[in-house]
């Protein structure tokens, strides 16, 4: 089986169908709150930070878009790719997550492709290699194994976004509690 292709193939074909669909948020909407109590990103200092706690709460809060973007473009891709394909240098409790929704677009962008170059450029063997260290528990895992669980994570979080949107739009941005 051509892994490579399948999963590329899978990426690429979510991604095309979802991504235009977040053209024009706008801050607001990045930002809205339906509950409350949501986790967000808060300004901190002269940079932007998630809420988050570990261990996480049970049930965990109810996150904003904002979160959920930070989520997929910080913690399912540039995490991944900075570790597995560049310096190793990315960690979540030290970021500066995206302010505005245009930043947040662009950011998404910016790390699903440095992520997808990275995947692509791996070959047969490199597909099925572990991933090691940088995915803990997980180390022993192909990367086949870890680039599904992404694709996971996308499709499962960019739902979620989509929903929001759809949310925001049919309650004219009001809070929903």
């Amino acid at each position: 089986m051509d892994w490579r292709a399948e999963v590329l193939d899978q990426l690429d074909f979510y991604w095309t169908m979802w991504r235009p669909g977040l053209d024009g948020l706008t801050d607001e909407e990045y930002f809205w709150e339906p509950v409350a109590d949501c986790w967000s990103l808060r300004q901190v200092d002269d940079g932007w930070a998630m809420d988050f706690s570990y261990p996480e709460p049970v049930p965990p809060p109810f996150t904003t878009i904002a979160w959920r973007l930070s989520h997929i473009s910080g913690h399912v891709f540039a995490m991944r790719a900075n570790n597995h394909f560049g310096d190793a240098s990315y960690r979540m409790d030290n970021h500066d997550y995206p302010g505005t929704a245009s930043a947040a677009l662009a950011y998404l962008d910016e790390q699903k492709a440095l992520w997808r170059n990275g995947i692509d450029a791996l070959d047969v063997e490199g597909w099925e290699k572990p991933v090691g260290p940088a995915e803990g528990p997980f180390a022993d895992r192909s990367y086949v194994a870890l680039a599904l669980h992404l694709n996971r994570e996308l499709f499962h979080h960019g739902a979620e976004v989509s929903l929001l949107r759809d949310l925001y739009r049919a309650s004219a941005g009001r809070s929903l509690a």
